[in-house]
């Protein structure tokens, strides 16, 4: 409350003091005009220049800045050259008459209005001073007067209404100065040099300048048509909300941002934003409450990345260079900002985060999407307002517990075989392990003349059946030489692990094979020391499929296994470990297909 009512006080202080003596310099800028003699042919160009002057007003120059844009008005051309051509009286009262005239029939407020005619009487003003030492007709002499003219409306203006917006708006005064110049440094200069070409036109004929306010005024013209082409462009890829790139916005920026980082071998991350219990913020306080949440929140946002709303409470960051500990720091920062703010009549408010990093986790957009939604998923479900990087063996849980919410079986088969990838990640085979015993295993119950249902489901299994060393740690999963007994004890949990991810899935069959995909043919395997055919089918030909592709695939702590040895070992171990009707039918696919496709000779 006391900043709000220390705001007006300090821009009074501003506005008051600037408002007198923009009326002594307008009043003194009258009685030089009147006192000093002008010709008639000097009324009427300066009549010209006040008509040019107030047409330019009222289509003023739209410009880009960083905050979005704003507008220039080639008003400052004709005031320029009228201060240099007929004295900083006239250039004064062009301006008032050409400011206020437009900004009186565009209904702006008196007390801007007069602000704003006073800050232009204090430029007319400095003008005069500065191009008063310099004298005389020559090149040089007009262009010294011009460049100083210019730089003096230039920067009073620059001072005065940018300490009029820091103290309106709480921004800081020394940024906003910055972000103005590097926004109108350039147009003013382009338009100093019009008003030198201006003078010089002028001072040879009055009319022949007449040719260059033509060409003026069309410049502008067709900048504004521009500006709204370009402004309806950036409309549809904003939300107008919040003013953050929208969902079309956030995947355009994404999958440049990603080949960006893939050439210069940068990292990547992806930083997901949920609000937490906004829905309760909306129920109670109403939509207009929560909409103020959503935008004081963007623009928090803003200052930790290039941030994107994706639709109602959800916002996402691109964080370009950010490696993981970059990114988690960021993302902490956000929640700390975030939370430390106090909302009018909502008190605090909290935000969870989940992260992903190109090229640690992954590479294609849809895959770091998904993942960087599962971080965030797990964040909200252990307590909200943290963050959370993207990890398979914590994330991939949750991601599974939520797809068991969706109504369609087919969907959820499909998307629980797709996180078979991440136990591949993590585990030692070379390539693809579990999609190789997948295929496989479709391949054998095919030969044994399973219905198709059964096949899918077989297939399916298959690439599931390491579902649970998710869970197992990776120091395990990755050692080098020989597991200890606990060590052991702890890698058998993996299908019971398993089981229980897919059985809370819904998808009794396929939990089941993958719970029993390493019990053996004489009892002796785990984890319920069930044999022959106890043991379902399904899960019988994963066992032989995964110990072919486990032999024929190199490891850390040992080399691979040709085929042929491989199969060999099969029909050793058949009675004992495997189905011997299984590991026979195997044998037959396998040397079936190296019939119909012959390896190549080296």
């Amino acid at each position: 409350m006391s900043s709000q009512a220390v705001t007006p006080r300090r821009l009074t202080a501003l506005i008051l003091p600037v408002c007198l003596a923009g009326l002594g310099v307008l009043t003194a800028a009258g009685y030089v005009f009147a006192t000093t003699g002008h010709s008639p042919r000097a009324l009427v160009s300066l009549a010209a220049l006040t008509a040019a002057a107030t047409l330019a007003e009222r289509f003023p120059v739209p410009i880009n800045s960083e905050k979005g844009g704003g507008v220039i008005s080639l008003t400052f051309v004709f005031a320029v050259a009228a201060i240099v051509l007929f004295g900083w009286a006239a250039g004064a009262l062009l301006l008032l008459t050409a400011t206020s005239i437009i900004q009186l029939w565009e209904h702006r407020p008196l007390q801007r209005i007069a602000f704003n005619v006073a800050v232009l009487a204090l430029v007319a003003l400095a003008a005069g001073a500065l191009i008063a030492p310099v004298r005389g007709e020559s090149v040089g002499a007009i262009f010294a007067r011009v460049v100083l003219a210019a730089t003096a409306d230039y920067w009073v203006n620059m001072i005065l209404i940018s300490g009029a917006i820091a103290l309106s708006t709480g921004q800081k005064y020394a940024s906003l100065v910055r972000a103005h110049i590097r926004a109108t440094v350039v147009p003013f200069a382009f338009m100093a040099s019009a008003a030198l070409m201006l003078v010089v036109l002028w001072e040879r004929s009055p009319v022949l300048s007449v040719a260059l306010v033509g060409p003026l005024l069309a410049i502008s013209l067709y900048q504004r048509t521009t500006h709204r082409a370009l402004r309806a462009m950036r409309l549809a890829l904003t939300d107008p909300l919040t003013g953050l790139g929208n969902h079309r916005h956030f995947h355009e920026r994404l999958q440049r941002e990603l080949l960006n980082a893939e050439e210069q071998h940068s990292p990547l991350t992806l930083c997901f934003v949920d609000i937490d219990d906004f829905k309760k913020i909306n129920d109670r306080f109403g939509h207009p409450s929560g909409d103020r949440v959503l935008s004081q929140i963007s623009a928090r946002l803003r200052q930790g990345g290039e941030a994107f709303r994706l639709g109602g409470d959800e916002f996402a960051l691109l964080l370009a260079d950010h490696d993981e500990g970059m990114a988690l720091a960021a993302a902490n920062s956000i929640l700390t900002r975030i939370s430390a703010v106090e909302f009018d009549h909502i008190g605090h408010v909290t935000v969870s985060a989940g992260l992903a990093t190109f090229p640690l986790q992954g590479h294609g957009r849809d895959e770091l999407i998904r993942l960087a939604d599962s971080a965030l998923y797990w964040a909200k479900e252990h307590g909200k307002n943290r963050v959370r990087l993207y990890r398979p063996d914590v994330v991939e849980l949750a991601e599974l517990k939520r797809l068991a919410a969706g109504p369609d079986k087919a969907a959820r088969y499909r998307a629980a075989a797709s996180l078979a990838q991440a136990v591949d990640a993590r585990d030692t085979y070379t390539g693809s392990h579990s999609e190789r015993v997948s295929d496989l295993a479709a391949r054998v119950g095919g030969r044994l003349g399973l219905e198709p249902e059964q096949v899918e489901l077989t297939r399916l299994a298959g690439s599931l059946h390491d579902l649970g060393k998710l869970a197992i740690p990776e120091e395990i999963l990755r050692k080098p030489g020989a597991l200890t007994d606990s060590e052991r004890l702890v890698l058998e949990r993996h299908p019971q692990i398993g089981f229980r991810m897919l059985d809370s899935l819904g998808v009794d069959p396929v939990a089941d094979l993958v719970l029993h995909h390493h019990e053996r043919w004489d009892g002796a395997g785990y984890p319920d020391g069930l044999h022959g055919d106890e043991i379902p089918l399904g899960a019988r030909i994963i066992f032989v499929t995964d110990a072919f592709d486990a032999m024929t695939s190199d490891r850390i702590y040992r080399p691979k296994r040709s085929s042929d040895a491989a199969l060999a070992e099969l029909e050793r171990c058949a009675g004992s470990q495997f189905d011997p009707a299984i590991v026979a039918a195997f044998v037959e696919e396998i040397e079936s297909s190296e019939v119909a496709t012959p390896a190549l000779a080296s």
